[in-house]
């Protein structure tokens, strides 16, 4: 078989491209290469010499990388792009190619093109009789079918324009549950006030609450007849983006042609149409006038268009509305689906969606076994989106919704540790492509949509299963907290007013605290700050601790930085503890900082003290030794023949108590080793077991063995000897009674006193004085010590 010579090298080339950049991600993601801000990264001047391939390339994998943090690690997984992904990649290539070539070539190739992806994709997706237009934002298939809309039911719309909607305006319905901005960027695009948009709301009593209220669709239609305006189009979901729910296609065609209406239809739940079985409600949508179809994202294949289908037996009316066109370089938009389906085939096609509708159903079978877990599905055998929630009150997980008796609060909370939990999952688990979803009746949830994501992540079952292992970790996790929450606030109620509670229900974790400090008279920002200052030191003094608590300044954008919140919490948390410990922290940074705010005018007023003291002292000197002694030559003679003794006692000034004292005290003495040394200061919490991390309580088995310890070791040490924590120490069987208090030497342990250790005159001195106290018949053991 010949093949072009140019082609050739075109594949050749492409290839090389695609390896040199995937083997730049690899270098990145192994973290193999270090990159830093170069003159690459900065916009400059067009080069005058031209540069090779390999450059270029590499210019861009520099640029593609280069705003990547290296302190953040990235929980993204990089599209897998397959040997069908560089089908797709060819296309774009060969377009350019294709699009150089006369006229009639291309014309016929182009034709051909668009013709073949047609017909497959009516035939594979069921839709008979339909015409496709390729367009590469997902909403300009339906812009485009409301023009040819327009142009259908507005006679004159293509010679006098916008006036024609004046005497009667078009509506277009749309479900509550589309997509965001939808309705909107219609009638952006399409020159319409927003009263041309009617949102129709959701069933509130009957049927699923994500399905449209086709009741009260109707009775909308026919309040907009009576006041004389003119309903156009209609918008439904097959698979909504939130929920995965479809609407009654069925029932909703029919209000169409009773109403001369067009429906158009969407969602990830057409892809099903592919399959050999399919539910009835979505095989109502072949029966639509209009369907879009985003392949690339179900196939995983990227850079391809979205694919609107649409019947309509007009050509002059589509070529007008821009749903065809005679441009041959319009037509060659298909050509990377065209070589991507072909590469696929049409097993290729149905296995890559059954294998992600598979992944749906082995994650929901999994979640019916967890506790605390709720899901909510339409039709769990052909919806492929699986959204599920944690919720205290839910014992098993069920398939018919969600039905909660809680509070706004209590909602809030739940809301909160959902978006936690799907953060969680979306971190430890990048390649499942969890997200979290907000839903309007259900709240916060976690959406697991295979469709669109397993195909560009490569999602297996093995990922489903690290999921549901993974939440399995996490769900004793959420239960412990939400139930430690009210003895936390209890708790720190209990130590008012030195701390006060911070209700946050948005914040996914015990909650959030502030220490007060004592007020001294401070208000407004000075007070303010004080606040903010000790909560912040407090805040670091807790992050050192060994603990598995997360301490931290709150949410993002929490307006104040004077509170601390406190994270999750396992189930073996001691609440009390945590809670003494915070405020046993706060009071000592309290009064830390009191001291060095006092400490300058302290010092202060202690050196004018001495000053004056000193002055007075030295007044008092002149007063006692006389004016004689005060003269320069008669003072010397005077303290020649009868010296004079300087009374004039030094100060010490003691900053912990801010006392200014006499130096006399000091030097009275002959030796400072009888003093007392200060006692220890007793630990104030208790004593851990090996391993055991802070705040955490000990098993009772733990605490029974370790006091059960203790009292024998107590019985044993009775009459022999031990060893302890300090150095060793040979204690006696019985110490002597006159030992607790020595005169020479208060304070000195027994059998501790060395002669190594104490001068020989101290030694004397403590000798003397425990023989004058001993009674007779114990001076032996006392030397013998």
């Amino acid at each position: 078989m010949m093949v072009d010579s140019m082609l050739a090298e075109m594949g050749k080339n492409l290839n090389e491209a695609v390896r040199i950049l995937e083997d730049g991600h690899r270098e990145l993601e192994a973290g193999t290469e270090r990159r830093g801000y170069s003159r690459t990264s900065i916009p400059g001047p067009l080069q005058g010499d031209g540069q090779d391939v390999a450059s270029i390339l590499h210019l861009v994998q520099t640029l593609m990388h280069e705003e990547e943090e290296e302190d953040r690690p990235s929980h993204c997984r990089m599209q897998n792009v397959g040997k069908q992904g560089h089908m797709a990649l060819l296309g774009h290539c060969l377009a350019a190619y294709i699009s150089v070539l006369d006229k009639d070539r291309c014309r016929k190739l182009t034709t051909r093109i668009l013709s073949d992806t047609t017909l497959w994709l009516c035939r594979l997706f069921r839709y008979e009789n339909g015409s496709a237009y390729f367009h590469e934002d997902d909403r300009e298939g339906l812009v485009r079918v409301c023009r040819l809309v327009i142009n259908a039911r507005y006679e004159d719309y293509a010679s006098e324009g916008y006036a024609v909607l004046s005497s009667t305006q078009p509506v277009i319905y749309q479900s509550a549950s589309c997509r965001p901005g939808l309705g909107q960027h219609l009638c952006s695009q399409l020159g319409l006030p927003l009263s041309s948009l009617c949102t129709v709301p959701c069933n509130t009593i009957f049927g699923s609450q994500h399905q449209m209220d086709v009741a009260l669709l109707d009775k909308l239609i026919k309040e907009d007849v009576e006041t004389g305006k003119l309903p156009l189009l209609l918008i439904a979901n097959a698979g909504t983006t939130g929920a995965g729910h479809t609407d009654k296609l069925s029932r909703l065609k029919e209000l169409c042609e009773e109403h001369n209406m067009w429906l158009h239809v969407e969602g990830v739940n057409l892809a099903t149409l592919a399959l050999g079985q399919v539910s009835s409600i979505v095989t109502a949508a072949t029966r639509s006038d209009s369907i879009t179809l985003t392949l690339g994202l179900w196939l995983g294949l990227p850079a391809v268009p979205t694919v609107t289908l649409y019947r309509h037996e007009d050509p002059a009316l589509s070529l007008a509305a821009g749903l065809t066109s005679s441009q041959p370089t319009e037509k060659l938009r298909a050509l990377p689906l065209w070589l991507s389906l072909q590469y696929l085939g049409h097993n290729g096609i149905v296995h890559k969606i059954q294998h992600a509708t598979a992944l749906s159903q082995q994650l929901l079978e999994k979640l019916k076994t967890l506790a605390s877990i709720k899901t909510s599905v339409e039709d769990g055998l052909n919806s492929p989106v699986v959204v599920f929630r944690f919720s205290q009150e839910m014992s098993n997980a069920s398939s018919g919704g969600f039905v909660e008796g809680c509070c706004a609060g209590e909602r809030e909370v739940l809301d909160a540790f959902n978006r936690w939990l799907g953060e969680q999952l979306v971190q430890q688990v990048p390649a499942s492509g969890v997200d979290v979803v907000e839903l309007e009746d259900e709240g916060t949830c976690v959406r697991f949509n295979p469709l669109m994501t397993a195909a560009v992540l490569g999602t297996q079952h093995g990922d489903v299963e690290m999921l549901v292992e993974r939440l399995s970790e996490l769900i004793p996790v959420l239960s412990s907290t939400l139930r430690l929450r009210q003895d936390f606030r209890q708790e720190a109620q209990r130590h008012s007013p030195s701390l006060s509670y911070v209700e946050d229900l948005s914040w996914p974790g015990l909650g959030a605290v502030r220490y007060e400090p004592q007020s001294d008279g401070t208000v407004g920002s000075k007070r303010k700050h004080e606040v903010e200052k000790i909560n912040s030191e407090l805040l670091k003094k807790l992050q050192e601790l060994d603990t598995d608590l997360n301490f931290s300044t709150g949410p993002e954008f929490w307006p104040v930085n004077d509170c601390i919140f406190v994270g999750m919490a396992t189930e073996d948390l001691d609440i009390s503890e945590l809670v003494d410990t915070i405020a046993a922290l706060g009071r000592e940074i309290e009064e830390s900082e009191r001291l060095f705010d006092n400490m300058t005018e302290v010092v202060r007023r202690g050196i004018l003290e001495a000053e004056l003291q000193l002055q007075k002292a030295n007044e008092d000197k002149i007063m006692e030794e006389g004016l004689l002694r005060q003269l320069p030559v008669v003072s010397s003679v005077l303290n020649w023949f009868s010296p004079v003794q300087s009374s004039v006692k030094g100060r010490t000034f003691n900053l912990a108590a801010g006392s200014l004292d006499s130096t006399e005290p000091t030097y009275s003495t002959k030796a400072q080793t009888g003093r007392h040394a200060p006692p220890d200061t007793p630990s104030s919490s208790a004593k851990r077991l090996p391993g055991q991390r802070l705040f955490q309580r000990s098993r009772a088995g733990s605490d029974s063995h370790s006091e059960t310890s203790s009292v024998g070791q107590a019985e044993e040490t009775t009459g022999e000897e031990y060893d302890t924590a300090t150095p060793a120490t040979s204690l006696p069987t019985s110490p002597p009674p006159a030992e607790e208090e020595l005169p020479g030497s208060p304070g000195v342990a027994p059998g501790n006193t060395s002669e190594s250790s104490e001068p020989a005159h101290v030694q004397e001195e403590m000798k003397l004085a425990s023989e004058e106290r001993q009674p007779e018949g114990q001076e032996a053991d006392e030397t013998g010590r």
